[in-house]
């Protein structure tokens, strides 16, 4: 007896060791790992921040060794070739980066490393991004009557923002009272910019501490029309009856996310559909409520909302963490971020100076003038839940660095 229980232990043990290498050789299946060198110059006595860029470089080459899409493009005129021109976009995502050796030579300092790549551009997301929902106007406001729920313009948004909340990859806001587009049918063109000023999602970000801003356009929601249903006849008759009953009904949703740092369009997907049946929504519903579910055309926008969420987290997994300087004490650096958005001491994240203070039109962040540029690099040394306090290798008055500078993982 003892022996056959022996042997269903082995027997077993050896499947389970098959399994595992099966679920190894698919997950190698899946990654390509690639050895690379990378190497940054120091600058300004900051080994650090050159730590930083070395590792950078070695991530971009061995992203472009898994998958580079180049374009070019030559330009001609009558005296032959005026500009001929050449643009590479690595196509692989990072899954994991492994330091196997580095070294300092000649103020270069040299990282060797082991990265993990994936060619279904997915990424884990390491830290909490905060996003702010605005409203999603409608193109076309008599599509909407006045029987029907008016929560479309600001329920959408906000439940879109609740399922990414809900996600665990973003801290969210509400902000549907204001309205990126007066011009819902030129979204995501954003009017009255004047020139040397930051753009309004920029001053929405910045006003409100988050790193993105979430937007969108109801495109469609029309019915179709009665009288394309009258005609002649007592059939056509009965159909443009019906129509109150049984109708169709376009649903087109465009879905925005921009960077609060720079003002860049991240994410936009036009999400269409059509519904048949009784496609009115009473004025008492809300977005997101069991009753609203409950109609055709609830559901369906239930269904986009779901799908929007999933896309836009896929989206910007890959996308870099950033939050702002609020204050700096000394050799302290306090940034508006914390044990909430998953930091951890000992985080190092990269700061961004504007370097001056030329051309400094809203009020207190730079817009026109000199460029962000990497100017330390940031070391968590504490933590509370809504911000942290770190130090830079430098004083922040000599590398430039103050109130409302970014701060960013690389």
């Amino acid at each position: 007896m003892a022996k056959i229980l022996f042997k269903c232990v082995l027997v077993s043990l050896i499947l389970l060791s098959l399994s595992c290498a099966n679920v190894q050789q698919q997950a190698r299946a899946s990654a390509n790992v690639v050895t690379v060198e990378g190497q940054a110059a120091i600058s300004n006595g900051m080994p650090l921040l050159a730590k930083k860029q070395a590792l950078q470089d070695a991530i971009r080459q061995a992203s472009m060794q898994s998958a580079v899409d180049i374009r070019s493009q030559t330009s001609a005129n009558q005296n032959g070739i005026s500009q001929d021109t050449m643009s590479m976009r690595t196509a692989a995502a990072v899954n994991n980066t492994k330091v196997i050796k580095e070294w300092t030579s000649d103020n270069i300092h040299h990282v060797v490393a082991q990265v993990e790549l994936s060619a279904d551009s997915a990424c884990s997301s390491r830290y909490r991004k905060r996003i702010i929902a605005t409203a999603f106007p409608l193109v076309n406001q008599e599509q909407v009557t006045g029987y029907e729920t008016q929560d479309l313009y600001a329920g959408i948004p906000r439940e879109l923002n609740n399922l990414l909340i809900e996600s665990g990859d973003f801290i969210g806001s509400n902000a549907t009272n204001i309205n990126l587009y007066p011009r819902a049918d030129q979204a995501p063109e954003i009017q009255n910019r004047t020139a040397y000023r930051p753009s309004k999602v920029m001053q929405i970000a910045s006003s409100n501490g988050v790193q993105l801003v979430l937007s969108g356009a109801i495109r469609d929601l029309e019915v179709e029309s009665s009288e394309y249903m009258r005609g002649q006849g007592p059939l056509a008759f009965v159909r443009s009856l019906a129509r109150d009953v049984v109708a169709r009904r376009g649903i087109g949703i465009d879905v925005y996310v921009h960077d609060g740092l720079t003002g860049a369009l991240l994410f936009q997907q036009r999400y269409v559909d059509t519904v048949i049946g009784d496609v009115w929504i009473p004025a008492t519903y809300t977005v997101g409520s069991e009753r609203f579910n409950s109609t055709s055309t609830g559901g369906k926008i239930a269904q986009i909302i779901d799908q929007a969420s999933a896309d836009i987290r896929q989206s910007l997994s890959c996308y870099p963490f950033a939050t702002r300087i609020i204050e700096i004490k000394g050799d302290k650096v306090v940034i508006d971020a914390g044990a909430q958005e998953k930091l951890n001491i000992d985080d190092q994240l990269v700061v961004y100076s504007s370097g001056g203070n030329d051309l400094n039109l809203d009020g207190g962040y730079s817009f026109v003038g000199k460029d962000q540029q990497p100017a330390g690099v940031l070391t968590i040394r504490s933590i509370a839940p809504r911000y942290a306090i770190g130090s830079l290798e430098a004083p922040a008055r000599e590398l430039g660095v103050k109130v409302g500078d970014w701060v960013k993982s690389w």
